[in-house]
């Protein structure tokens, strides 16, 4: 017979002084070990968007973060009410970041 699983309470130190980093841009892409998305800023009337984070992590990491995020979604909707996506969402998701690709490794 195996014992369940034990939660271990992790203390999570936020320093004082951490800057918090605007993004209205992910670039999302993995490799077989790693999903990377990397966090960018889009400004109007600007042709270039510039990374401001990334953030390297394991798949199931990401899955359970995809999870968190749709939990929070779901009760931030409750308490302010649906998140309204304009008529055809994905066209225009494609239409404003299609054009925008991660940067590619240099080959060797």
């Amino acid at each position: 017979m195996t014992t369940p699983p034990r939660h271990q309470q992790v203390n999570i130190e936020v320093p004082p002084d951490l800057e918090a980093t605007y993004a209205n841009l992910a670039i999302i892409t993995h490799t077989a070990s790693e999903i990377i998305v990397d966090f960018a800023r889009v400004l109007p009337n600007v042709p270039k968007a510039k990374v401001y984070s990334r953030i390297i992590t394991t798949p199931m990491h990401a899955k359970l973060l995809l999870r968190a995020l749709n939990d929070n979604l779901s009760k931030y909707e409750e308490q302010f009410g649906e998140i309204k996506l304009p008529a055809g969402g994905d066209a225009l998701a494609q239409q404003f970041f299609g054009a925008i690709k991660p940067p590619q490794p240099p080959e060797s």
